[in-house]
């Protein structure tokens, strides 16, 4: 018997979604898709319709590199990218330049969150930073490079990605690739290609047989992958870290695979012979609906149960396999179905901490506009805050990643412990009647003027608060609820005056006396909505 929830039976039909197209589903669709939606997003996502929304979300657009605002940083000039620059001669200057460069990275990450632009690139090399979990390694410049990797596939083909990403620098060192040789085999990365990030591992059925691969199917693909060194860390003279292959440091015997692989046999092929391997394991489907049940459970829900995995995962598998695995078309698939859009599935997923800060920001349209200075070290304490509360970008707390997305049976439920919770409440009351983020002598603030004056009718108090909920709660709030945020807007006097109030907060722009009894009654009104249970799902 299929499913239910208490709006009825739960659909499971992957077919494009064909009911309504308010503003609730398309506020859906962008959550999981942006780090947070604004009002006129949502208003132009209606008025587009579901098909033009999901074709304009699915885009990578180029992204800025970082850019050097540290004083350690010895070579790079101020407000430069450092991506292709050597490191300084001096060996005491090497570890403080890659320190500096280390925090330009991670503020990079942030603001590339904070100034996304209407497409799902973000959210998609947040996933693929999941799924290839590697931690910052010794040169910034591997790691740079490792993350430009993940944003060039973000949406492209799996096959290649995964070829590329066996011999990227970065992944080379952070699982041992690079030392491992005819001489010394190291089974790191092999066993992390068949268990993670292609065929998955299944329930044991024999000893060392994993349903999937067996532990001969691991040895041989160490064997397989020998001969990769790296070159160029922390070079004075070498602009990029790359990966070289080494023949004489490569197993050339045939290696032959297990049953799962047909047995299949693959010869010397010297530096090509990773690709070959992969080339192999992608005839399993099981590639296929492995990386789908991990797109399904960051973008839809963690929960698969028999009925996901009856009628969902096989549909999006077969349009990954018959796409020659490409991404692009399973996502358009799965953000364009019927079920996508069921009722069940609505703020079913607990925000992540990078979730639930920037959902704050971005639906606020706050994105500090000081100086280099000033704005990096706002990022770089945001990169702290995410971290404090369990997310800290490059620098994922295993090989598998972070635990709420893939740890049965809490999974998402695992970002909100009490202590974590805690955490949580005190950011955004930081943000709310507090004094925003500190940074070289400036403040980051919620721009929440700019966020009253770009809702649908920002003079209308019950309209207020229904944009407020359409944006920040996935189900959206009850009327109980939304009188109490109406009070704290009206401070308790008649909707009118508060249609006063803001009319005469327009007519004096720039008029403090105005404009800061309007900007503390939205600010009270968020801080009580950034508590609800209802704005810590998404």
């Amino acid at each position: 018997m299929p499913d239910q929830n208490q709006n009825g039976p739960i659909s499971y039909n992957m077919a494009p979604y064909s009911g309504p197209w308010t503003k609730v589903e398309a506020g859906h669709l962008l959550r999981r898709t942006l780090f947070g939606p604004t009002n006129q997003q949502m208003l132009t996502a209606v008025t587009d319709g579901m098909a033009t929304t999901v074709t304009n979300l699915l885009q990578i657009p180029a992204m800025a590199e970082p850019v050097a605002f540290h004083p350690d940083e010895a070579v790079t000039a101020f407000g430069n990218s450092w991506v292709n620059d050597v490191f300084p001669s001096v060996a005491a200057q090497v570890t403080t330049t890659a320190n500096a460069r280390n925090f330009s990275l991670g503020v990079w990450l942030m603001k590339g969150i904070n100034e996304e632009q209407f497409d799902i690139s973000q959210k998609m090399c947040l996933f693929w930073h999941n799924h290839f979990a590697v931690t910052a390694v010794a040169d910034p410049r591997a790691t740079y490079d490792y993350f430009a990797l993940i944003r060039q596939f973000a949406l492209g083909n799996f096959r290649q990605f995964v070829k590329d990403m066996t011999i990227n620098p970065a992944m080379l060192l952070f699982l041992n690739g690079a030392t491992n040789t005819l001489f010394s085999p190291n089974e790191n990365y092999a066993r992390e290609l068949l268990e993670l990030y292609t065929v998955g591992k299944g329930p044991q059925i024999g000893p060392g047989d994993y349903t999937n691969y067996t532990e001969e199917d691991v040895a041989a693909g160490a064997k397989i992958l020998t001969g990769y060194l790296v070159d160029g860390i922390g070079s004075d003279t070498l602009t990029d870290v790359t990966a070289v292959y080494t023949d004489v440091l490569h197993d050339s015997s045939t290696k032959t695979l297990s049953a799962h692989f047909g047995n299949a046999t693959i010869s010397n092929n010297m530096g090509n012979e990773y690709a070959d391997y992969i080339d192999v394991i992608f005839g399993q489907n099981a590639v296929a609906e492995h990386i789908c049940r991990k797109l399904y459970r960051y973008f839809v829900n963690y929960d698969l149960t028999t009925d996901v995995e009856t009628n969902v995962i096989p549909i999006m598998s077969a349009t990954l396999i018959s796409n020659n695995y490409e991404i692009l078309p399973v996502m358009s698939e799965l953000l364009s179905s019927e079920h996508f859009y069921d009722l069940s599935v609505r703020g079913a997923l607990i925000k992540s901490p990078l979730d639930m800060i920037y959902s704050m920001f971005n639906s606020t349209e706050s994105i500090p506009a000081f100086d280099l200075l000033s704005d990096s070290e706002m990022y770089l304490t945001v990169y702290q805050l995410a971290s404090t509360m369990g997310q800290a970008y490059a620098e994922p707390p295993s090989v598998a990643g972070w635990p709420a997305y893939y740890q049965t049976p809490a999974y998402s439920q695992l970002w909100v412990n009490s202590a974590l919770l805690k955490t949580r409440f005190q950011i955004t009351d930081f943000m709310t009647y507090l004094t925003g983020i500190p940074g070289n002598g400036n403040n980051w603030e919620l721009n929440t003027l700019t966020f009253l004056d770009n809702l649908t009718l920002p003079g209308d108090a019950p309209t207020v608060i229904d944009d407020i909920a359409d944006i920040f709660t996935p189900k959206g709030m009850s009327a109980t609820q939304k009188l109490i945020l109406k009070a704290i807007l009206t401070n308790g006097l008649p909707d009118f005056e508060w249609t006063l109030q803001y009319n005469e907060y327009l007519a004096n722009p720039g008029n403090a006396t105005y404009s800061d009894p309007v900007e503390q009654r939205v600010k009270l009104v968020l801080q009580q909505v950034f508590h609800m249970p209802e704005f810590q799902t998404i």
